[in-house]
């Protein structure tokens, strides 16, 4: 990699298509950090749903560990986005397009948790590397995932 600094620019005459691609990657990651939360919150009301009557807000906070104030922020978010409804006394409750996007973080948490179940990770580690790499890979790479995990499931 050639370097020419004018002005205390630097400038890039080699690799461009390597550094390009690294920015790439960097914006990839960033998006996908910036949905996280954002993910696990509808997925985790979608999960709270199914054991609780009410879901409330202190609900959320003690589930995740983390204070009340921080889940109204959040809350605020999901709300601002179409994906919750707040209702008085009656809790809080994913919209139509809240429940397709926890239904679909769902099952990408299946597919990395039994591809790394097939790989031969304990349980306890898979469910918890599950939790943050079903944020960063591709569809296509999910595929992959449940393609060998499938045909592994097959062999076995």
């Amino acid at each position: 990699m050639v370097f020419h600094i004018k002005n205390n620019t630097i400038l890039i005459k080699k690799n461009f298509k390597a550094i390009k691609e690294h920015i790439e990657a960097f914006q990839q990651t960033r998006e996908a950090h910036r949905h996280e939360l954002i993910d696990d919150y509808v997925e985790l009301i979608n999960y709270l749903k199914k054991t609780l009557d009410i879901i409330r807000q202190i609900d959320i906070a003690i589930y995740l560990g983390v204070a009340q104030p921080t889940v109204a922020k959040m809350l605020r978010r999901l709300f601002e986005a179409g994906l919750i409804k707040k209702m008085s006394y009656r809790g809080i409750f994913l919209t139509d397009k809240g429940k397709k996007l926890a239904i679909k973080n769902h099952k990408r948490h299946v597919i990395v948790k039994k591809f790394l179940l097939s790989l031969g990770i304990d349980l306890k580690t898979a469910q918890l590397d599950a939790e943050g790499i079903e944020h960063h890979v591709s569809d296509n790479t999910l595929l992959a995932f449940q393609k060998f995990y499938k045909n592994r499931e097959k062999i076995l």
